[in-house]
């Protein structure tokens, strides 16, 4: 397993003090060879034998295992950020390995089936995270109706989880960098009753306990920027499945809004 795999999937089993030095460890993955265990301890904030306990809970036995792990994801194909001009052939590689990994999520059937069986469906997302949210809302609202997004710029959330239940779910999309109240929505979205989707990139896994469902969504982030184009594929590939479990009343709307369309001229 990559190492963002491994804190994903031993988070709930480390001490807070782990989880910070494990956010750092996250933070500055692309970077990661280029710094020493103890350096990595004193930007986390820990202690050395924190962060050694972690590389052990991770399964590598210091931090010398950690650098050959990173070379070797390297040498997979998977370059880290690169001075000077981007490699187009480096870079393309590593956006076909985001991609992959976000649209064989082995859970998209099943939160596909949420969405298309939910009462009212709410996607929400701040910041980066924003479009993404904006784009799956787009492409579900072909499929099923009571789809909205959130938050409308210059407003907040609150009344939007108001009357939500237990038939209901809300698409949660918090990609790094997320606003200081991402926790909050999200333990305010779980006392609705309706079913809570996660979707972020590892570093949300600390939110994972709060969600019904918790769909890790890598970014790729060779050059300065981060680039969405896994998220915006898993949002594509997500969508295309609610349509599928959506059957005919999914195909009838489709054709539905198709014909509206060319009745008032909207599109080309």
């Amino acid at each position: 397993m990559r190492i963002d795999e491994r804190i994903a999937d031993r988070h709930d089993s480390l001490t807070p003090q782990e989880r910070r030095a494990a956010a750092t460890l996250l933070e500055n993955l692309d970077d990661l060879a280029t710094y020493r265990a103890a350096e990595l301890a004193d930007l986390a904030g820990v202690s050395r034998a924190t962060m050694s306990r972690l590389f052990r809970s991770l399964g590598f036995e210091d931090f010398d295992e950690v650098r050959e792990h990173l070379r070797s994801l390297r040498g997979a194909g998977e370059p880290r950020r690169i001075d000077g001009a981007p490699n187009a052939e480096a870079l393309a590689a590593a956006e076909q390995s985001a991609i992959l990994r976000a649209i064989e999520h082995p859970r998209i059937p099943e939160a596909a089936g949420l969405l298309a069986m939910a009462g009212r469906v709410l996607v929400v997302g701040w910041r980066n995270s924003y479009p993404v949210a904006l784009h799956l809302r787009e492409q579900l609202v072909q499929a099923r109706d009571h789809v909205t997004a959130g938050p409308v710029p210059g407003q907040t959330t609150g009344e939007e989880l108001v009357g939500l239940g237990a038939e209901d779910v809300v698409v949660a999309v918090g990609f790094r960098r997320r606003p200081k109240g991402f926790g909050d929505f999200l333990a305010e979205a779980g006392t609705t009753g309706a079913s809570v989707i996660l979707i972020g990139d590892p570093t949300a896994v600390a939110h994972a306990s709060a969600a019904s469902m918790w769909l890790e969504c890598p970014l790729q982030h060779s050059l300065a920027f981060d680039s969405y184009a896994a998220p915006m594929a898993l949002a594509s590939v997500l969508a295309d499945a609610v349509l599928g479990a959506c059957g005919r009343p999914g195909s009838r709307r489709v054709r539905a809004i198709t014909e509206t369309y060319e009745r008032m001229e909207e599109v080309e």
